[in-house]
C-alpha cells in the first residue's frame, strides 16, 4: 500500500466513527412514532426515547478525552466501534422500553466519544499539507451517515413485521466493518511519544506519513514534552486560556447559527410557511443532499483556501440568508422563498462551520492537552445542540419566526467579528508549529 493510500485508509477508518455518528443520530426519526405506539409511551417517555442518545452524546463527549489519553486513540476508537455494534443489536432486539433506552444511551456515548477521538486521531496522523481535508472526512461521513439513515429507513419501512427492528439493526453492518478496520490502523505517533515514550515505534509511523519530515517531527513532538515532565498539565490553567477560548467560542457559534433547529425541525419550519406535508418532507431531504454536496466541496478546498477564508465566506452568507428568512416571516412572503433560502443557508454552513469545526478544534491545542481540549470543544458543541434543539419550538412559538431567525442572523454577525479579529489561520503548519500562532492571538 502506498504512503498516500495508507494515510487515507487510516483516516477513512477513523471517519467511519463519523458515519456511524450521523447514522445513529438520524435513524431514530424513522422509528419514533412506531415505538410510541408499541410501548404506549407518554409524551415524557416519548421525548426521552428520542433524546436519550443525545444525553449519552453529551456524557460521551465530556469524558471522551480520558480514554483517548489513557488507552490511546486506537483502542478508544475500537471501543467506540464496539459500543455502536452493541447499540445497534441491543435496540433492534430490545423486548421492552427500559432495555431500549439503555442501548440507545450506549450508542449516544459512542457518538460523543467519537466526536472527540476520531478528529483528534486523524489530526495526529495526517501530513500538515492535507490535514484539513483528512479531518474534514469526519464531518463528510457524519453528513453521509445522516443521508444513508434516511434512505435506509425509506427502503426498510415496508418490511411486513417489525420494520423498526431492521431500521435500527442494519447499523450493525457498518459497526462491524469499523471494528475490523480499526484493528489494522497504527496508534497515533504523538500519543506513543508523549504517553508511552515509544519513540522508535512513533518514528516508523511518521516515516510512512512523511519520510522527509519524520525525524524533525519526532524531535518537535519530543520537545513539546519537556514542560510536562514535572507535573500533569491542567487544561484550565492560564497557560491554555487562548485555545480554550477559541474552542468554546467556535463551538458556541456553530450551534447559535440555528443549524440543529433547522435540520431537526425542517418539516415543521416549511409547514409554518404554508407548504404541504409531502412538500415539506421532500424539502427536508433536499437539505440533507445540499449539506453533503457542499461539505464535499469544502473538503476539497480547505487546505488551499485555509480555515479562516472558509469561515469568512460562510459567516457573510449565513448573516444574509438568515436575515432574508427573518424578512420573509415578517412580511409573510412565503411560497418557495423560505425553502430556497434555507437551501442556500445549508450550503454556506456546510462550506464553513460544518467542515471547519472538527478540523480547527483538533488543531489548536498543544499535544499535552489535545485530548481534553477536543473533549471541551465537543462537549460545548453538544450541550448547545441540546439547548437549541429542545428550546427551538418554544422560542419560535413565543417570538415568532421573524424574531427567531433575526436572532440567529445576529449571532452570525458576532461570529464574523470573531473570525475577522480573533481566529488564527492553522492551514499548512505542523501541529507543533501551530501552537505559537494560536498563543500569539
Amino acid at each position: 500500500m502506498s504512503r498516500q493510500h495508507s494515510i487515507f485508509f487510516w483516516s477513512i477508518t477513523a471517519a467511519l466513527g463519523g458515519f456511524l455518528f450521523g447514522f445513529d443520530t438520524a435513524v431514530i426519526s424513522g422509528v419514533e412514532q412506531t415505538l410510541q405506539r408499541l410501548w404506549s409511551l407518554t409524551p415524557f417517555q416519548h421525548g426521552l426515547t428520542v433524546s436519550i442518545a443525545l444525553i449519552g452524546t453529551v456524557v460521551g463527549s465530556f469524558f471522551g478525552g480520558i480514554p483517548a489519553d489513557r488507552l490511546g486513540r486506537k483502542k478508544t476508537l475500537f471501543w467506540i466501534a464496539v459500543s455502536y455494534l452493541l447499540s445497534a443489536l441491543g435496540t433492534a432486539l430490545a423486548h421492552d422500553w427500559s432495555l431500549f433506552l439503555v442501548f440507545r444511551f450506549l450508542g449516544g456515548l459512542g457518538v460523543g466519544a467519537s466526536s472527540v477521538a476520531a478528529p483528534m486521531y486523524i489530526t495526529e496522523i495526517s501530513p500538515a499539507r492535507s490535514r484539513g481535508k483528512m479531518v474534514a472526512l469526519f464531518q463528510f461521513n457524519v453528513v453521509f451517515g445522516i443521508l444513508i439513515a434516511y434512505i435506509s429507513n425509506y427502503f426498510l419501512k415496508d418490511i411486513p413485521q417489525e420494520a423498526w427492528r431492521w431500521m435500527l439493526g442494519v447499523q450493525a453492518f457498518p459497526a462491524l466493518l469499523f471494528i475490523i478496520t480499526v484493528l489494522n490502523i497504527p496508534e497515533s505517533p504523538r500519543w506513543l511519544v508523549l504517553k508511552k515514550g515509544k519513540t522508535a515505534e512513533a518514528l516508523s509511523i511518521l516515516q510512512i506519513i512523511d519520510p522527509e519530515t519524520a525525524t524533525q517531527t519526532l524531535e518537535r513532538i519530543s520537545n513539546s514534552q519537556i514542560d510536562t515532565t514535572q507535573r500533569k498539565p491542567q487544561l484550565f490553567s492560564g497557560k491554555y486560556k487562548t485555545p480554550v477560548m477559541l474552542a468554546v467560542l467556535f463551538a458556541l457559534f456553530n450551534q447559535l447559527s440555528g443549524i440543529n433547529a433547522i435540520i431537526y425541525y425542517a418539516p415543521r419550519i416549511f409547514e409554518m410557511t404554508g407548504l404541504g406535508k409531502d412538500s415539506a418532507l421532500l424539502s427536508s431531504a433536499g437539505i440533507g443532499l445540499t449539506n453533503l454536496v457542499f461539505t464535499l466541496l469544502a473538503l476539497n478546498v480547505i487546505d488551499r483556501f485555509g480555515r479562516r477564508k472558509l469561515m469568512l465566506i460562510g459567516s457573510v452568507g449565513l448573516i444574509v440568508t438568515l436575515g432574508l428568512v427573518a424578512r420573509a416571516f415578517y412580511l409573510e412572503d412565503f411560497g418557495m422563498t423560505v425553502p430556497v433560502l434555507l437551501f442556500v443557508y445549508i450550503a454556506f454552513f456546510a462550506f464553513s462551520q460544518g467542515a471547519v469545526i472538527w478540523v480547527f478544534i483538533s488543531e489548536i491545542f498543544p499535544n499535552e492537552v489535545r485530548a481534553n481540549g477536543q473533549a471541551l470543544g465537543s462537549f460545548t458543541h453538544w450541550i448547545m445542540a441540546a439547548v437549541v434543539a429542545f428550546s427551538f419550538p418554544s422560542i419560535a412559538a413565543y417570538l415568532g419566526g421573524g424574531n427567531t431567525f433575526l436572532f440567529f442572523s445576529g449571532m452570525m454577525l458576532l461570529q464574523l467579528l470573531f473570525v475577522w479579529k480573533i481566529m488564527p489561520e492553522t492551514k499548512g503548519s505542523s501541529l507543533e508549529k501551530i501552537e505559537p500562532t494560536v498563543f500569539a492571538h
